[in-house]
């Protein structure tokens, strides 16, 4: 079956008692047994629902996996994977990744015993040389957050399976319309369902897919004893919003590649990360690993000065200045003070990630509505052409 049909069937069944197309919200806390054990599938809803059944079967179906889980949030559900590891267990992550994730792992993790280094993965000898004895898990983002590197999955992949560890794709950016980690070798894939999967910046979710039975026994144990489960009505508004995931991501990869070449050669632009750019590090790989460069662009004004970069953010009037990614609404951010505000500064610049770079978030609008606004706001800075 191909992607865009399983995007509007997987997982879905027509309601048995109406015959309704669109999986009913089952907005029950409990369920009646029939006696005592004895019931229908459905005891409690932090355990199961059947909307969130319907939801995971679809997520598993897009990802090419057998299980897929639900949390109530993307940090929920990299939650559930941290807490698979005891303390003075080791950790490597990549160093260019969403500051949520940054954050839960130093501040909430740490404290607890783990142990975590993060590592630029575009080089695979480098998360070679970080493993050690007591390494359990390899967390990858790719695209990375916020500067869009591509990181060889199926290389950190083979080099995890020959020492025995676990391999997390955190694939919110990419989603599996682009790239399927699990079908070169990844355990377990991470989303934050909030962004493209739900699409319509509606909703606050996460996801886990994986094919390992004994692995997402102990994940689903842990979806239910930790409770951070999504309620009926999130998981009817991302099955509604899978069915447009195909072609809403075709039109967030076409207007981002238009506004990342626009962007690329304007005299004002310093550096523009994308990578469908033939310019960017990580071009030819990203052409080999996914099937199209993704929605999001980042860019660096000429000059690099702080409150220019913040001129153009609050002159935009079409992009809305905000936290998240991933809707049908394009969206600019300042990762620095804002979705990696946790990263502390010397780590962000460590990484490339600099006060002065725009995060944009391409929407589906028409395109020369985008670019309109872009340049009016770049023009309002002075130039450094």
């Amino acid at each position: 079956m191909k992607f865009g049909t399983k995007a509007i069937h997987a997982g879905v069944e027509p309601d048995p008692t109406t015959g309704a197309i669109m999986t009913p919200i089952y907005q029950t806390s409990t369920y009646v047994q029939e006696s005592p054990g004895k019931h229908k599938g459905y005891e409690y809803s932090r355990t199961h629902n059947p909307t969130r059944t319907a939801l995971q079967k679809a997520l598993a179906a897009l990802e090419n996996g057998k299980h897929g889980i639900c949390y109530a949030s993307g940090l929920a559900a990299t939650d559930a994977v941290l807490k698979l590891f005891r303390p003075g267990d080791e950790i490597i992550a990549t160093n260019d990744l969403y500051g949520g994730t940054y954050r839960i792992m130093r501040k909430v993790f740490e404290p607890f015993g783990l142990k975590f280094q993060f590592v630029d993965m575009t080089d695979v000898e480098k998360v070679r040389a970080a493993i050690t004895e007591h390494t359990k898990m390899i967390w990858i983002e790719t695209p990375t957050n916020p500067l869009l590197k591509i990181i060889d999955i199926e290389a950190v992949v083979t080099l995890a399976r020959a020492e025995n560890i676990m391999t997390v794709v955190d694939n919110t950016f990419a989603t599996p319309y682009l790239q399927n980690p699990l079908d070169v070798g990844a355990d377990v894939v991470m989303h934050s369902v909030t962004k493209y999967l739900g699409g319509h910046s509606d909703t606050v979710m996460g996801a886990l897919v994986l094919n390992d039975d004994d692995l997402a026994a102990q994940l689903a144990f842990i979806q239910n004893a930790s409770g951070a489960v999504p309620g009926p009505q999130d998981c009817f508004l991302v099955l509604r919003g899978l069915k447009t995931l195909h072609i809403r991501m075709q039109r967030h990869c076409e207007n981002a590649a238009k506004i990342a070449q626009w962007l690329h050669e304007h005299p004002k632009v310093g550096k523009v990360f994308y990578p469908g750019l033939p310019t960017h590090t990580g071009h030819d790989l990203a052409t080999r690993q996914m099937r199209g460069y993704g929605g999001m662009v980042s860019f660096e004004l000429k000059g690099d000065v702080y409150e220019e970069a913040v001129i153009v953010m609050e002159s935009l009037q079409v992009f809305s200045l905000g936290e998240s990614l991933g809707g049908v609404e394009s969206l600019c951010t300042h990762p620095a003070s804002m979705t990696h505000a946790s990263i502390p500064k010397e780590e962000r610049l460590k990484a490339g990630l600099k006060d002065t770079l725009i995060r944009l978030s391409v929407g589906i609008e028409d395109i020369e509505d985008l670019i309109d606004d872009l340049n009016q706001a770049i023009e309002k800075v002075e130039s450094h052409g």
